[in-house]
């Protein structure tokens, strides 16, 4: 799991598209008040232990603002 700070881009030599996973997200508070977003995905479906999950992202209100902004200025246009 990991908390993600700032995003910082990087411009690959190779890209190529990854297989589809599930994908499931919740919004939670911490004890001091302050709002996060959870994004997990999960294993494939050749995993040996289906229904796990594999990768947990964490945005805060700053770090969910930035990725905003990226989304909408790279994505969308």
């Amino acid at each position: 799991m990991a908390l993600v700070k700032k995003f910082e881009r990087l411009d690959k030599q190779r890209n190529s598209v990854h297989e589809e996973v599930d994908c499931t997200y919740s919004i939670f508070t911490d004890s001091f008040g302050n709002k996060f977003l959870q994004i997990d995905t999960y294993g494939s479906k050749n995993r040996r232990i289906r229904g796990k999950v594999s990768q947990s992202l964490q945005l805060n209100k700053e770090s969910a603002k930035e990725l905003k902004v990226i989304i909408t200025n790279q994505l969308l246009n």
